[in-house]
C-alpha cells in the first residue's frame, strides 16, 4: 500500500491511497492484471489471490483508494451501481423490511419492488426528508433504510446525521447512495450511516467509459457479507475497469470544483430566467434542504433539474432536442455535459403513479453540468429555451 493516511488531504489521498509503484518495474500506475487464476507454490498457499473473481490487485488498490476517500475501513466493488445494490439486497432475508426513499434512481426501484418484493423482502417508500413520517414507519421492525442524499433527480435533501440516530434507535441500519455528492463533497459514513453506496460510472469514474460499482463501510460483518457475495454471486468489475476507475479519483478533487462551480452558474441562470418555472438544486437559498446541505456538504454538487413554465410537453421535449453542447443522454458524473428527461429514460421503470406522487413530473429536465467553459453551456441552454419563447 502507499505510505499515505488519513492525515493526508484529499487530493493527495485521491492521487496515492491504496497504490504503490509496482515492485517488479517501478511502474508509477497501478497495472491492469489481467489474469483469470494465480500460480500458487502449494494448494492454498498464496498472497491472498487464488482466483480472480475472487480478488485482483488492480481490484485491490481500487478498494483501497474508494475506502480512504469515504473514510471507511474497506470497500468491496462490483461490476455496477446496481450490482452493488443488488448485493446489499441479498444479504436481507425474507420477512426483513426496507424503508427507501421516494425518490430514487428508477434502477434501484426496479430492483426492489420487481426482483426482491418476489423472494420476501418488503419496502416502503416513503418521503425520508419528512421526519414525522419516518418516525412513523419506524414504528415497525426494519432491518435497513435506504435513501439518496441529494436524491434522483428531485436533488432533495436528508439530514444523514439525523436518520441515522434514528435509525439506530429504532434498531435499523443505513445506507446512503452518494453518487450524486461524491467522498469530496459528502462523507456519509463520518455522520453515522453503516454503508455508502457509489455507481463508480458517474463522477468517480467521471468519463463515461466505465462502468462499475462499490459498497464502503466500517462494519466487519458486512465487509465479511459483502466479500461473500463476490465470491459466490460473481458481480466484479474487470481489472480494466477497475484501472480506468483509479484513473478517474485521480483527477476527482479538480474535476469537482469545476462541476460545482458551473452547477451555481447555470442554476443562477435558470432561475433568472422567465420560462423556466422551477429549478431544483441545493445550492440555491430557497431549496428546502439548502441548510441541511450546507451543513452535511461541502459543495453543492453538478446535478440540476428544473421544469418549464407552463408545463406542456412540446416545450420540454423542444429544449431537450435543442442543445449542442449537453448531449440528450443517461448516466450522469462526466467531464461532459448531459441533458436527461427522467420520465421517459432514467425513471421509466417507476410507475407513472409513483413518479407523479413523489414529485417528479412527466415535464422534469435533469441536467449533469459538466466541466466545459461555464459561458458555452449558459449559452447553449439559453437558445434552447429561445426555441421554446417562439413556440
Amino acid at each position: 500500500m502507499s505510505n499515505v493516511d488519513s492525515k493526508n488531504g484529499f487530493g493527495t489521498r485521491a492521487i496515492h491511497a491504496g497504490q504503490q509503484p509496482d515492485p517488479g518495474t517501478g511502474a508509477i500506475m497501478t497495472p491492469i492484471f489481467q489474469t483469470s487464476t494465480y500460480v500458487q507454490s502449494a494448494p492454498n498457499v498464496n498472497k491472498g489471490y487464488d482466483y480472480a473473481r475472487v480478488a485482483n490487485p488492480t481490484r485491490t488498490a481500487l478498494e483501497g483508494n474508494l475506502a480512504s476517500l469515504e473514510n471507511a475501513s474497506d470497500a468491496v466493488c462490483y461490476a455496477s451501481g446496481v450490482s452493488a445494490i443488488d448485493a446489499v439486497m441479498k444479504c436481507m432475508k425474507p420477512g426483513d423490511r426496507v424503508i427507501a426513499s421516494n425518490d430514487l434512481y428508477g434502477g434501484s426501484f426496479r430492483l426492489f419492488k420487481q426482483v426482491y418484493q418476489k423472494f420476501g423482502v418488503s419496502f416502503d417508500i416513503i418521503d425520508i426528508t419528512d421526519l414525522d413520517a419516518l418516525a412513523q414507519a419506524l414504528e415497525k421492525p426494519a432491518r435497513m433504510i435506504w435513501f439518496e442524499s441529494p436524491s434522483n433527480p428531485l436533488l432533495r435533501i436528508i439530514d444523514i446525521e439525523r436518520v441515522s440516530s434514528m435509525a439506530h434507535d429504532a434498531g435499523a441500519q443505513v445506507a446512503v447512495d452518494n453518487t450524486f455528492a461524491t467522498p469530496f463533497l459528502q462523507r456519509p459514513l463520518d455522520l453515522g450511516v453503516d454503508l455508502v453506496m457509489h455507481s463508480t460510472t458517474k463522477y468517480i469514474g467521471g468519463h463515461s467509459d466505465v462502468v462499475g460499482g462499490a459498497i464502503c463501510t466500517n462494519d466487519k460483518q458486512w465487509v465479511e457479507d459483502l466479500r461473500f457475495q463476490v465470491k459466490t454471486s460473481g458481480g466484479v468489475p474487470g481489472p480494466m475497469d477497475c484501472f480506468l476507475l483509479l484513473r478517474g479519483t485521480k483527477t476527482l478533487h479538480v474535476r469537482m470544483e469545476r462541476h460545482c462551480r458551473n452547477a451555481r452558474a447555470v442554476a443562477q441562470y435558470l432561475v433568472e430566467h422567465p420560462r423556466v418555472d422551477r429549478v431544483y438544486f441545493p445550492g440555491l437559498a430557497d431549496h428546502p434542504g439548502h441548510e441541511i446541505a450546507a451543513r452535511q456538504m461541502d459543495d453543492f454538487g453538478g446535478m440540476i433539474s428544473f421544469t418549464l413554465v407552463g408545463d406542456r410537453m412540446e416545450d420540454a421535449l423542444a429544449v431537450l432536442s435543442g442543445t449542442n453542447v449537453f448531449s440528450l443522454a443517461e448516466s450522469l458524473g462526466g467531464v461532459e455535459s448531459l441533458i436527461d428527461h427522467p420520465a421517459s429514460m432514467t425513471h421509466a421503470s417507476v410507475p407513472k403513479e409513483e413518479r407523479l406522487k413523489a414529485g417528479l413530473k412527466e415535464t422534469l429536465i435533469r441536467l449533469s453540468v459538466g466541466i466545459e467553459d461555464e459561458a458555452d453551456l449558459i449559452a447553449d441552454l439559453d437558445r434552447a429555451l429561445a426555441a421554446v419563447n417562439r413556440a
